[in-house]
């Protein structure tokens, strides 16, 4: 069996959201083992990609606030959203995937536990464009479509410490409640790669640096509006 770890950190603020992910990604290598974190947002928000301009942003959603990720890809709302991510220690086989291939893994594994709440989904062959910017008009390669349209798209990050991927499944299909979702996904990592879970709680050395770079970088203008 291969370890992974579940990290189950509910509801949070705008900030926190994004920090723990970053913070995630500096400890992967003292966690040595894979991510699955689930998570929900304190108040409606919209998050954007790292290298987006916010001038960009502002004029094509109402919702506030913003924060920039760490991660690429465009403009994600979160008011009704499911929020996960996944988080890659070096010395994990996922790690040294080329980023098409990480992607089409993650959504794989996504569509999978649909199926297991028998919902039929199915990967994006190719793309389609609507409204450039935003994660959710239009598609990519690999995305997860439900009936045609696009309900589950990530953006991803890999540095030295790790692989960050950050996924959104919006608007969750009907009938499907979350909690049913995130066993899903547990049940479908054990089966197609033996991982074997183990709850995580956050020591409070992650906590202190989540907290940390809540405080002064996403919480703070001079890096959602850096650019």
């Amino acid at each position: 069996m291969e370890t992974w770890l579940l990290v189950d950190s509910g509801t949070c603020d705008f900030a926190f959201n994004m920090a723990l992910d970053e913070a995630l990604l500096e400890f992967a290598p003292q966690l040595n083992a894979p991510v699955l974190r689930f998570y929900a947002w304190q108040q409606q928000a919209a998050s954007f990609g790292y290298s987006q301009r916010i001038s960009e942003i502002e004029g094509v959603t109402a919702l506030r606030p913003l924060v920039r990720r760490p991660t690429g890809g465009g403009l994600v709302p979160h008011d009704a959203d499911w929020t996960y991510s996944i988080v890659i220690p070096p010395v994990h086989s996922w790690y040294g995937l080329r980023a098409v291939a990480s992607y089409e893994q993650a959504h794989c594994w996504i569509r999978d536990a649909f199926a297991r709440v028998e919902i039929p989904t199915e990967l994006a062959p190719c793309c389609r464009k609507e409204t450039p910017g935003q994660c959710f008009a239009g598609y990519e390669q690999f995305d997860v479509l439900w009936l045609g349209r696009k309900i589950a798209g990530a953006a991803q990050r890999r540095t030295k410490t790790g692989l960050l991927i950050q996924g959104s499944i919006q608007p969750p299909p009907p009938g499907v409640l979350r909690t049913a979702w995130q066993s899903a996904m547990c049940e479908t990592a054990k089966a197609e790669w033996d991982a074997e879970w183990h709850e995580r709680e956050l020591f409070s050395e992650l906590r202190d640096r989540a907290a940390m770079l809540a405080e002064t970088k996403y919480s703070r203008d001079e890096h959602n509006r850096r650019r």
